[in-house]
Order: C-alpha cells, then sequence, then structure tokens
C-alpha cells in the first residue's frame, strides 16, 4: 500500500504471468514487460522515458533467461510498479541461488547479474518453498525511490 497524503491508501499495479519454457517463452517476457510499462504510464502517469523501457525489458530478459535456463519446470514474472520504480521478480523452481561473477571483460558471456545490478538500486535472490526468487528495483525517470540520482 502506498501512502496518497488523502488518507486513502493505493495497490501499485501489479500483473503476473507464467511461462514453461517452451521456444518463445523470453520473448513473450519482454512483451509482457513493455505492456506493464504502458499501463503504468497510463494508470500512474509514470514518468518512464525510452531508457525505462529499455532497462525494464533487459533487465526482465536477463532474469528470466536465467530462470529458463537453470530451472526444471515453469518459471514465474512478477511485475510490481508505481510512479518511481518497477520491481521485477522471478520465480522459478532451482533452489540454487544465482552467481555474480567477477566484473571481467574478457569473459564471454555470464554477465546478466552483473546488467542487472549495474541498473537496479536493488538485487535480491531468496529461497522460497518451491525454488527461489530473484527480484530487481528499477528506478523510473533516472531517480532512485528516494527521488535521488540513480547512478
Amino acid at each position: 500500500m502506498i501512502r496518497t497524503g488523502f488518507g486513502v491508501p493505493v495497490e501499485p499495479l501489479r500483473r503476473a504471468t507464467h511461462f514453461t519454457g517452451e521456444p518463445g517463452c523470453i520473448a513473450e517476457a519482454r512483451a509482457f514487460a513493455e505492456s506493464f510499462l504502458q499501463q503504468l504510464r497510463r494508470q500512474w502517469r509514470a514518468p518512464a522515458d525510452e531508457r525505462a523501457d529499455g532497462e525494464l525489458v533487459l533487465v526482465v530478459s536477463e532474469l528470466v533467461t536465467n530462470a529458463d535456463r537453470h530451472s526444471h519446470g515453469p518459471y514465474v514474472l512478477d511485475l510490481e510498479g508505481t510512479d518511481t520504480s518497477v520491481t521485477v521478480s522471478v520465480y522459478d523452481s532451482s533452489a540454487a541461488l544465482p552467481l555474480r561473477y567477477p566484473r571481467d571483460p574478457e569473459r564471454i558471456g555470464r554477465h546478466g547479474l552483473e546488467i542487472v545490478h549495474a541498473l537496479a538500486t536493488e538485487v535480491t535472490a531468496r529461497r522460497v518453498p518451491v525454488g527461489k526468487c530473484v527480484r530487481a528495483v528499477l528506478p523510473l525517470n533516472g531517480c532512485d525511490e528516494r527521488g535521488g540520482p540513480n547512478r
């Protein structure tokens, strides 16, 4: 719940979908994220610019790709947003927490979490009863949730 100053709390916009791992799921997740951000602009008047579109789609793509590659079953994409941020949560059936490799420009691949950490103000991974949840909070319009510069 978010306090509005009018004595009436408001729920953030929240949408979730699940994927089976069939071919095309990662593209579907990207499209779902784009649609979510459009709805957030309409309903919350979120000041999300084209940079926010690209960053949200990139983070969703990285987290869903990891779930697709490393879990043995379906995965869930959960998006929650307000006028200041979007929280991306991906649940999958693997209990193994993701590894963030040290920065290495010589390494080919395995830069996904490095990218997510660079774009998000907060990244967490935790075990849940059926596997794990990886969560990233993305600021909208270049500001973090406290209203300061994002980077």
